[in-house]
């Protein structure tokens, strides 16, 4: 089921960092929106809104409605900073998108049918997934939200390239389109780790000191007493 986001912004008329501190203090997010034949716009947003927004895998890759001053833009996500240390989200850069022009996108991969796919069921081996998203052009309306990766077939020793990804209508990966067939995930068996045995350095006397007898040397009698 897809998901519609939703965001609600308004101009932002004040500028610079000391304006921006103070919109974040309020649980405000500073940010632009650009694009699409149109000049770009300083917005202001709702901290906590945005942050449950960004729980979700696909806002990060969807068509957003923008309801900029009451009226609604469509938008994609472009840049988004955080917080170095806190749960905060500092700013962010929103890009019109167009109907009729194509735009490009990253996108998540899903990986599926690992758990019986015949190189890890029958053989034993072990999944590694090599890329975790793609970059893909096509027209909004287009605009998947994720690309499946489908093991259910995949032996020991092969991989699933780019080539054997099922794209939707009308999408296409950058990547192929300029010809880039590179392996997206491979089943191999694991790697074995042998340990290593643990080195006993000799360690050499003191100067002037008698070398230590042999561990295997057979130990003197008492004084005074008798062989066995």
């Amino acid at each position: 089921m897809a998901i519609d986001f939703e965001l609600v912004a308004e101009t932002r008329n004040a500028k610079g960092k000391g304006a921006s501190r103070r919109l974040r203090r309020a649980d405000k997010v500073p940010g632009i929106i650009y694009g699409g034949e149109k000049p770009a716009v300083s917005v202001i947003l709702e901290h906590n809104s945005l942050l449950k927004h960004l729980e979700h895998e696909a806002f990060y890759s969807h068509i957003l409605t923008v309801k900029l001053d009451g009226k609604e833009e469509k938008a994609v996500l472009r840049d988004l900073q955080r917080h170095p240390h806190k749960p905060r989200i500092v700013h962010l850069d929103l890009q019109r998108v167009s109907a009729t022009q194509k735009l490009r996108m990253r996108v998540p991969l899903h990986f599926t049918g690992a758990d019986i796919a015949p190189g890890v069921k029958q053989s034993g081996g072990v999944v590694s997934h090599l890329i975790s998203d793609l970059e893909v052009s096509c027209f909004p309306q287009h605009l998947p939200e994720f690309i499946e990766v489908d093991l259910s077939q995949v032996k020991l020793n092969e991989s699933v390239h780019l080539s054997h990804l099922k794209l939707s209508e009308g999408v296409e990966l950058v990547a192929l389109a300029h010809g880039d067939d590179r392996a997206v995930a491979s089943i191999h068996m694991p790697r074995v780790v042998e340990e290593e045995k643990p080195v006993v350095a000799e360690v050499a006397p003191a100067e002037g000191q008698p070398a230590a007898a042999p561990a295997a040397a057979e130990a003197k009698p008492a004084a005074g007493g008798k062989k066995e």
